[in-house]
């Protein structure tokens, strides 16, 4: 889908879409991080409000992951005890399940667990606007969604607490500092065109639970237009930006966000040098973090150009990466990885023509069935042998052996690269899951 222009400048539509929301519902709550993004959108929301005599319908919550950059905690600290004043403010620090990309056993940790106080890689913050597991049902109140039993993931914990604002505020606008251009996966969520649950055919606006949307601003923005906006209007942002450019990264390279998630593996190894005493105690903190801190984002994590041993298949290579992890970790592997062998010697997927050209090209056994439907112009291809490696352009869209050591090597517990996180399979269970929270709330 390519870009369509139009005769204004994305903060006069940031601007337009900000006016809009909160013409439509009831409340307003910003989902803040600390990142450029989600500080933008603070700012456009705040200063909209104050302009309307609305600051009462504005609040704004973050989610803590505890092991962050000390310039990211200097941040958001000075945002919540010395700007936006009149609105409400929730500072979360909750044992919830991380994403975690480093450790090999599992794809979650759990900051903020009071089992592990000992060598959390910081002290619990103190002010007034800290929500935590000892005051947790205190703050919020008995209309609170229960958090008792084993920690939600992250996203889970936001849904419902997103969805708590709505039924206390009134119907919650949850605004969301993401970009369409950071990622494909991010470029689905806004422009998808199979959506369901737009609100009033808004792209930028959908449903996520019976009483809170999510909201996305500034979608169609870019990382400059960020950093335009900030010098523009003299607005505050998190001075790790300021040694990230000082580091060499580019903007488009600057990110803040939980540390040991898979987006973050390739620059892990920059706390060494920004923030060396948050660093000595990630190490302790999280199996794998010195691991991915050396070799994230190279061949030895599955970044870039992997290679095998020599005298290995990648299939032999496959078995023997599989072979080395504990058991429980390598049958969740080896599960992912029979389920993609028996969809593609069975049922199929879509493949174009050119694609299929170079796989007959180099002598792999397919077998072409016909259209995948009216609308594109892709073929379903099984295998009568799942193939080893390819060379074909699409890599990402053909099963292999090579494609599976990538995930073992990343982490990839979900199996992302292997095309898992979007099946319809995933999608009945998330939905499933939010049906069985709303009996609960």
């Amino acid at each position: 889908m390519k870009k369509l222009y139009v005769d204004k400048t994305v903060y006069e539509a940031a601007r337009e879409r900000i006016a809009y929301i909160f013409k439509e519902f009831d409340s307003v709550l910003v989902a803040f991080s600390g990142g450029k993004d989600s500080s933008v959108v603070l700012h456009m929301a705040y200063d909209y409000a104050m302009e309307n005599g609305c600051l009462d319908r504005l609040g704004m919550y973050h989610l803590d992951y505890e092991a962050q950059y000390r310039q990211t905690t200097d941040y958001v600290t000075d945002v919540f005890t010395n700007q936006f004043p009149g609105i409400r403010k929730y500072w979360f620090c909750m044992p919830i399940f991380a994403q975690c990309a480093c450790r090999m056993d599992g794809p979650y940790w759990t900051p903020w667990n009071e089992n592990e106080k000992d060598i959390w890689t910081r002290e619990m913050p103190e002010n007034e606007y800290v929500v935590n597991a000892g005051n947790y049902a205190q703050v919020m109140g008995e209309d609170a969604p229960t958090t008792s039993g084993a920690p939600m993931k992250d996203y889970e914990f936001q849904d419902r607490i997103s969805d708590w604002y709505g039924r206390r505020y009134g119907k919650a606008a949850v605004l969301i500092g993401i970009r369409a251009d950071e990622s494909m996966n991010r470029f689905r969520a806004i422009a998808g065109n199979h959506k369901v649950n737009q609100y009033n055919g808004r792209q930028y606006i959908t449903m996520k639970t019976e009483n809170a949307y999510n909201c996305y601003p500034i979608y169609d923005w870019s990382a400059e237009d960020d950093f335009i906006y900030f010098g523009k209007f003299g607005k505050s942002y998190n001075k790790l930006y300021d040694l990230y450019f000082q580091a060499g990264l580019t903007v488009d390279q600057m990110r803040v966000a939980s540390p040991f998630n898979d987006c973050a593996m390739g620059t892990l190894k920059l706390y060494k040098s920004i923030d060396p005493d948050t660093w000595g105690k990630m190490i302790g903190r999280v199996n794998g973090v010195n691991m991915a801190g050396l070799y994230g984002g190279t061949t030895a994590m599955g970044w870039k150009n992997i290679t095998k041993p020599a005298h290995f298949t990648w299939k032999e290579y496959c078995y023997f990466l599989l072979s080395t992890l504990d058991e429980p970790v390598r049958e969740h592997y080896l599960k992912n990885l029979n389920t993609s062998i028996k969809f593609w010697a069975s049922r199929g997927g879509g493949l174009d023509d050119d694609t299929i050209e170079e796989l007959r090209a180099e002598g792999a056994k397919i077998e072409v069935k016909g259209a995948t439907s009216k609308q594109t112009k892709k073929q379903v291809v099984t295998f009568e042998e799942y193939p080893d490696d390819t060379t074909a352009k699409a890599f990402k869209d053909i099963p292999s052996y090579k494609r599976m050591c990538v995930c073992i090597l990343k982490n990839d517990w979900h199996c992302k690269y292997m095309g898992f996180a979007p099946t319809k399979e995933y999608q009945a269970k998330r939905k499933a899951t939010m049906e069985k929270w709303k009996k609960l709330l």
